[in-house]
């Protein structure tokens, strides 16, 4: 399949949806927004906003919940870490980044309240923590850039970090307070369900080419669409679109979840109801409780072409969750896990992000390295300001993206692509 899905993720712990119905006629729109998830759905609500007298087609090629959007580990960052010392000459950098952040997550507050949306959603931080090594390095790193940036946090002991998340093997760690903790298939369903009435969206509609002219056409299994402008918001499955080929590439990610815990079993981990902890290790473990009382544990990650795990895959990496979750959390060693499962990520080569246009009235934004909740809100409407000829601090930020770095062909893409994984997610077995 082109646009593989399951049924696992998130969105196994929410009630059943019903779909919006998939586009079988042709249809003529000024603008047309390619992929459902956060960047899509920010951009269609702004272009709505921005056009109440156009309509907005918007298309994805799964249910909404099924792609990235609704796969990630919930984590919506205010302040992003960069591996490595600080680098006074990238002071700039680093603040631009994080003005993105706070912008798409200061829109996902007020969606997320505006229209009631109920997706666990809790904007007071999370923490950062270190097990090994290579860890407490970046401990000292992120410490020294924070104190520069002048962002508000607290350094965190081992005592004090098993006395919040009832596990000794932390050793260090830094609480931010800003950033959210949500339920993304939750928050991607919801801000779904909310759009404007000039927006009209066609899930399990899969955009199998973009046709240049003037006006253009895109082709559909079932369909075709004549529109003014186009918005391409698929981040890794740009490619297929013939959009920044070997600029792009899908590192897939794989995660358990616990079945609910029980009063004591929560009474064990800590005196916090609720909390999110980040790895300082790159690529380490992302770990949760979540609002309804279980454990997340995501600890594993590679390159498979930007395909999800099957089945016996699965089960596979569930060893290697398993064993991160009873080395935190031994006295919950009797816990069993009630699911597993993969996402995919998009990520580029030197670690950029893409905005802007990419052929005669075709606009894409995308490839946020890990970091798409809050910056791909932000990236989603600031693409629409961009392609409406609205100028705006975010765009500029956006806009002022470092190149893209080309990544060679295929056979030397696949090999080039295994390598940039590894690399990005070197060690991880090391802070399980």
């Amino acid at each position: 399949m082109l646009f593989p899905t399951d049924g696992h993720g998130w969105g196994e712990l929410l009630q059943p949806r019903q779909p919006c119905d998939a586009l079988v006629t042709d249809k003529r729109v000024a603008w047309a927004v390619i992929g459902a998830g956060l960047t899509g759905l920010a951009c269609a609500r702004r272009l709505a906003g921005l056009h109440p007298d156009q309509e907005i087609l918007l298309l994805d090629a799964r249910c909404v919940g099924q792609g990235a959007s609704g796969r990630n580990s919930g984590f919506a960052v205010a302040t992003s870490q960069f591996n490595g010392g600080f680098d006074l000459q990238q002071l700039e950098t680093y603040r631009r980044v994080n003005r993105i952040n706070r912008a798409g997550l200061d829109l996902l507050d007020a969606q997320v309240a505006d229209n009631g949306i109920a997706c666990q959603w809790r904007r007071d931080g999370f923490i950062h923590t270190a097990i090994d090594q290579v860890a407490l390095r970046e401990y000292d790193f992120f410490r020294k850039y924070l104190e520069a940036l002048e962002v508000d946090h607290e350094l965190l002991g081992a005592g004090e970090l098993q006395a919040r998340l009832g596990s000794g093997l932390y050793q260090a760690g830094i609480a931010i307070g800003d950033g959210a903790l949500v339920q993304p298939a939750a928050l991607v369903r919801g801000l779904a369900d909310s759009l404007p009435d000039n927006v009209t969206l066609c899930e399990q509609s899969p955009v199998l080419e973009i046709i240049d002219g003037q006006p253009l056409s895109l082709r559909l299994a079932d369909a075709n669409v004549i529109c003014d402008r186009v918005v391409v918001a698929t981040n890794y499955e740009a490619p297929k679109l013939g959009l920044l080929r070997r600029y792009l590439i899908g590192s897939t990610l794989a995660g358990s979840f616990t079945r609910v815990l029980t009063q004591d079993e929560r009474a064990s981990l800590g005196r916090l109801q609720e909390w999110g902890a980040l790895s300082l290790h790159g690529g380490g473990a992302t770990v949760r409780l979540t609002s309804d009382g279980r454990i997340q544990i995501r600890n594993t990650a590679e390159y498979h072409g930007g395909r999800l795990l099957d089945e016996a895959e699965l089960a596979a990496r569930q060893v290697t969750h398993r064993a991160g979750f009873e080395k935190r959390f031994p006295q919950l060693a009797q816990v069993p896990f009630e699911f597993s499962w993969s996402g995919v990520e998009g990520i580029s080569r030197n670690g950029t992000n893409f905005f802007g246009q990419q052929g005669n009235n075709v606009y894409f934004a995308g490839g946020y390295n890990g970091s798409g909740v809050s910056r791909g809100s932000a990236f989603g409407t600031a693409i629409a300001d961009y392609a409406s000829g609205e100028t705006s601090q975010t765009v500029s930020d956006c806009l002022a993206s470092i190149a893209g770095a080309w990544i060679p062909p295929r056979p030397l893409l696949d090999i080039g692509a295994f390598f940039k994984v590894r690399s990005r997610f070197r060690g991880v077995g090391l802070d399980r």
